[in-house]
């Protein structure tokens, strides 16, 4: 089964990998893909940056495709002929919006979305909080994979 995991990926962190990877063990394919959401703002990652960022801290899977995309998800989803999607969910108000857009996608295109858990470790972790810690100079090395670090430590100079 061909699963899709979008989000912004603004910039990927430790969370995000955990659910890749327990996906790519559960399903055949899982194509993640960045996606601009307006509702974030302007990115701190270009999309170059974020695919590069993406495909060096996943090039461990073997069964994980990269995508980049500007369109609606659904559509996205169609065209890579995914069977699902999936989201991480962290906590109760993750899952409360998360739920919200699973219906409103499962409407608009028929495509249903499957909950995954983060573990305890990585519930914390949000772009918005490694962005701003990175911004000021604090140390997210703990929080995202080395490619990113390195990227994030780049952007603060």
């Amino acid at each position: 089964m061909r699963v899709l995991y979008p989000g912004s990926f603004d910039p990927v962190h430790n969370g995000h990998v955990e659910i890749v990877e327990l996906a790519a063990h559960l399903f055949d394919e899982v194509i993640v893909a960045a996606l601009h959401n307006p509702q974030k703002g302007t990115p701190l990652f270009s999309f170059e940056e974020r695919e590069s960022m993406l495909n060096d801290s996943l090039s461990f899977l073997s069964n994980v495709k990269v995508v980049m995309s500007t369109g609606l998800v659904v559509d996205l989803a169609k065209k890579e002929k995914a069977e699902l999607m999936i989201k991480g969910l962290r906590a109760v108000s993750d899952f409360e919006s998360e739920l919200q857009m699973a219906r409103i996608n499962k409407q608009i295109s028929g495509i249903e979305t499957v909950f995954l858990p983060s573990t305890t470790e990585s519930s914390f972790v949000a772009s918005k909080y490694i962005r701003e810690i990175a911004q000021f100079g604090g140390d997210v090395s703990a929080m995202v994979p080395e490619p990113v670090a390195k990227m994030l430590k780049e952007k603060s100079k």
